[in-house]
């Protein structure tokens, strides 16, 4: 995993250039019928997240900024590596570039 940095606020992380700030779903820790799940089923982070703060873009070969893909409150597909953690309080973050987010999910 990536180095973590631990922030105070999460309004006080402004993403530059095309990253892109997810906070990932968390596993469910009972069935619908009320079971509860061992931790070793639920150690691992889910694929899918939600989008919190964009930066503006990435300038390309001519200098132009081409905006981020996805845009705050999206939900996305997010590759099971790669992205930095930052840590807020309880809650855990993830910095990933643009180009690396997968897919945004349309319900």
């Amino acid at each position: 995993m990536a180095a973590q940095a631990t922030f105070k606020s999460i309004k006080s992380l402004v993403p530059l250039f095309d990253r892109v700030l997810v906070q990932r779903f968390k596993a469910e820790t009972k069935t619908a019928t009320g079971i509860f799940l061992p931790s070793s089923a639920t150690n691992h982070p889910l694929n899918e997240g939600t989008v919190i703060a964009t930066g503006p873009g990435a300038p390309n070969k001519e200098g132009q900024v081409v905006p981020c893909a996805v845009k705050a409150g999206d939900k996305v597909l997010l590759p099971s590596w790669g992205g930095n953690s930052i840590k807020v309080g309880e809650d855990e973050y993830y910095l990933f570039k643009d180009g690396e987010i997968l897919a945004k999910i349309q319900e």
